[in-house]
């Protein structure tokens, strides 16, 4: 059985250390001798029927991804600390389970990824105890590199020597801080995994619409899943996290603040996943059973609802079918009743629409105006804000739209006609998406599917209700118990997506209007939502009284958020949610193609993480204000910044306070260490860095020459978003210098070069990492932030 009080301690221990940056003692020495410790304690009291191994894994290598545009990975001796738990006789196959211990800059790391790591240190305990045999082994895998942008991972899976055994993975991460996992990843196919999710997770929560939106890349972040699945082909199930990330990746994420629920429920699924797997026949022919994709869903938490694809697309199509028998009996009368209802179905179908965009235009036009007046995210700290602004102006223009409907061009119809037109316009509507969703193959069409048979069943079964006079309440009690399952389901999914994305607005640059964007959920959430509730706009006597209400409510909240009542931030001990600021001290170097200096400068050069920028900062620390505002380095990559990632096309509004220059003890030493003629008239250059641990490498080709080749990833260049090239340098503990080539050809000679090369070095740990000028600016921020800060140095040279 999982304890977590053993589980508590492991992670307590873990965050004493600080921030575990790759690269950092902390990292590197500290975290991972108090792993061996651990291990090593759990090794002793083994049971005899298993046997344990341990490797220290440092790996070199590289590799291009296309996330965040689209750059190219180098690593050179990061840290894995790897464990197999297997039978005393040995096992040919494998389940991996994956964790990783390194932590961004500046924060503890609790949730994000210490607590998965003591959970998995707690279940090798109980594994290892058990007198039970396991029919393969349990690799696990203490990763001390992912937050470098997956590097750990794709080390382990592409050159240690047990990764050929691996059959299937189990990934914990976190995209908040405790609450439940969710399964938001599956696959590839292997419907097989998932089944063994709903037989032995004890407190299930599984989503298919979660994996298809992560997956559709709207939202900006990636795990190892990723890795193992890409690189190792190997099929998997990823978990996260994903209460409160409003201080994810901030140094509000201590052990404190991540309930002993939370833990006790990961601990027992990923236990019983672990158990099943270990044990199970289907895992040493994995590859046998991809068969298509799984639609899969947790029901309130209670159980999982699994399903091949393949069943669901058969289901839609049998719904759908119904429903035209539904619809096509009406059509299929006498001629002029047919041709009338048609005409009524196509003029109810017309008013449909036009509330949808009449609503929609109205919504956005009020975002828009909330946007440009600086107000945005005032919702971010109440989130009843967003309901009562947004929610409120949707409903109450839908109803406004078919009220005038109703009075001006249904004047005197029969209201039980009505009713049943508009009843059969949203069934039409939603059978149509039904349609539409499963050809495009997506599984998330069970929400569709959902939406069509529930409320056609419902209307089957008040059909005579509906038709009689005088027997409205009893209509309206069969209705809403028929329509309870869909509704109290769209609303539980609503508010796990809304529990996600919400804290992401905080963090999502300064490029997209939050506002917008939440405001066109609420607005999607609300039609969804009323879709089978309109016809009973046409039911009702009046509509009068509703709308006054919700006019009123959406009239003050919007008064309130004009005149700024509604702070966006918050500093409660209890529960922060800060405002997320970077701040690098850096000092720029630009030089010339024969090697002269033609410019340098020094700043601390400022990026806000939200729309706001730095406009609620202004008033507290007052040279912190838009006459500091950045100017693109046209003729530099990437405006010649020092991004430590390619997230300039996220963040296109900073700022840069002119600033004192800094020397770090360790500089970059960058050489041009030999230029050849190639054949087919390219030129290779041949360089060597060396450096702190985090270093970003861009490149320019100059027009008329490209970049044909080098010696990173598979060798063929991966272009970033505007055509430079992004190279994410990280190493561990006594790397040596970082050789690379690349290979240019040109058309002809160009007396400005062919290429320019830019080094940006990231110190973020140790006597360099703050200046006393940044460390300064820093302590006067206000305590509803968190700022972030660094040294870093910026060289440009040009060949």
């Amino acid at each position: 059985m999982f304890q977590f009080i053993s589980c508590r301690e492991y992670l307590e221990n873990i965050t004493a250390v600080g921030p575990r940056t790759v690269g950092s003692p902390e990292n590197e020495i500290l975290t991972v001798n108090y792993l061996l410790e651990q291990i090593k304690a759990i090794e002793s009291k083994s049971s005899d029927a298993h046997k344990i191994s341990v490797d220290i894994q440092r790996p070199t290598g590289s590799f291009s991804i296309d996330f965040l545009g689209g750059f190219t990975s180098y690593y050179a001796n990061i840290t894995n600390v790897v464990v197999k738990l297997e039978p005393r006789s040995g096992a040919k196959h494998a389940v991996l389970s994956n964790c990783h211990f390194d932590s961004v800059p500046n924060t503890p790391g609790a949730s994000d990824d210490a607590v998965s790591c003591s959970v998995m240190l707690e279940i090798l305990n109980t594994l290892s105890k058990s007198s039970d045999p396991l029919q393969h082994a349990v690799i696990f895998l203490f990763n001390g590199a992912e937050e470098n942008i997956l590097q750990a991972s794709h080390g382990f899976i592409t050159q240690h020597r047990w990764a050929k055994s691996i059959r299937a993975f189990i990934n914990l991460e976190a995209a908040g801080v405790g609450g439940k996992e969710l399964v938001f990843q599956t696959g590839p196919e292997n419907p097989w995994l998932v089944q063994a999710y709903v037989f032995a997770a004890k407190h299930p929560f599984a989503s298919v619409v979660a994996q298809e939106v992560f997956q559709s890349g709207i939202i900006p972040a990636d795990t190892d899943f990723r890795i193992y699945r890409d690189f190792g082909n190997i099929p998997g199930i990823d978990l996260a996290f994903i209460e409160n990330g409003y201080i994810y990746h901030t140094k509000y994420d201590t052990p404190d603040r991540i309930l002993t629920d939370s833990i006790q429920r990961a601990g027992d699924n990923i236990l019983g996943m672990l158990k099943y797997l270990a044990t199970s026949d289907k895992l040493a022919k994995s590859f046998d059973y991809r068969h298509g994709n799984v639609v899969f869903f947790d029901v309130f938490g209670l159980f999982v609802l699994a399903y091949p694809a393949r069943v669901g697309t058969i289901m839609n199509y049998i719904i759908t079918a119904v429903t035209v028998l539904y619809l096509g009996k009406k059509i299929l009368q006498p001629r002029n009743r047919a041709i009338n209802y048609m005409k009524e179905l196509s003029v109810a179908f017309s008013f449909t629409l036009l509330s949808w965009f009449s609503t929609l235009v109205t919504v956005l036009i009020v975002a828009v105006f909330i946007s440009l007046i600086g107000r945005s995210l005032s919702w971010y700290n109440h989130f009843y804000v967003s309901i009562f602004l947004y929610g409120t102006a949707a409903a109450a223009k839908l109803i406004l739209v078919h009220t005038l409907a109703k009075k001006f061009y249904y004047k005197n119809r029969n209201e039980q006609f009505l009713g049943e037109m508009f009843f059969d316009v949203s069934l039409l509507v939603w059978s149509i998406a039904l349609v539409l969703i499963t050809q495009l193959g997506l599984c998330s069409a069970f929400i569709c599917a959902m939406w069509v048979a529930f409320p056609l069943l419902t209307k089957l079964l008040t059909y005579r209700e509906f038709k009689q006079k005088g027997a409205t309440i009893r209509f309206v009690i069969i209705y809403m118990l028929g329509m309870f399952i869909p509704y109290l389901y769209i609303m539980y999914l609503t508010w796990t997506i809304f529990e996600l994305f919400i804290p992401i607005m905080g963090r999502s640059g300064t490029e997209i209007p939050p506002d917008i964007v939440l405001a066109a959920f609420i607005l999607s959430s609300t039609v969804i939502l009323s879709s089978y509730f309109l016809n009973f706009i046409y039911l009702a006597k009046s509509t009068k009284k509703t709308l006054i209400t919700l006019t009123t409510v959406f009239g003050v909240t919007l008064i309130l958020v004009c005149s700024g009542v509604f702070f966006p931030y918050s500093s409660d001990s209890a529960n922060p949610k800060p405002k997320r600021v970077f701040l690098q001290h850096v000092s720029r170097r630009f030089y010339g193609l024969h090697g002269n200096l033609v410019k340098s400068d020094s700043g601390i050069w400022i990026n806000g993480l939200d729309y706001a920028g730095i406009s609620h900062i202004t008033p507290h620390i007052p040279e912190l204000n838009d006459t500091i505002k950045t100017n693109c380095e046209d003729k530099a990559p990437l405006c010649g910044f020092p991004w430590i990632l390619p997230v300039h096309f996220l963040l296109r509004k900073n700022w840069y306070l002119p600033a004192a220059e800094i020397s770090p003890t360790n500089p970059v030493h960058f050489k041009l260490l030999a230029k050849e003629q190639m054949p087919w008239d390219s030129t290779k250059l041949t360089f060597e860095v060396s450096g702190p641990s985090h270093m970003s490498l861009y490149i320019r080709p100059h027009e008329g020459s490209t970049l044909s080749s080098w010696s990173l990833g598979d060798g063929t260049p991966v272009a970033n978003i505007g055509g430079d090239y992004f190279v994410f340098y990280a190493h561990g503990l006594q790397a040596v210098a970082w050789r690379f080539w690349i290979e240019l050809k040109a058309a002809e000679k160009h007396s400005d070069g062919m290429v320019s090369l830019a080094i940006a070095a990231h110190y973020f740990f140790g006597e360099d990492q703050k200046s006393p000028q940044l460390y300064a600016l820093m302590e006067r921020f206000p305590n509803w932030t968190f700022p972030s800060g660094w040294v870093c140095t910026y060289d440009l040279f040009v060949f």
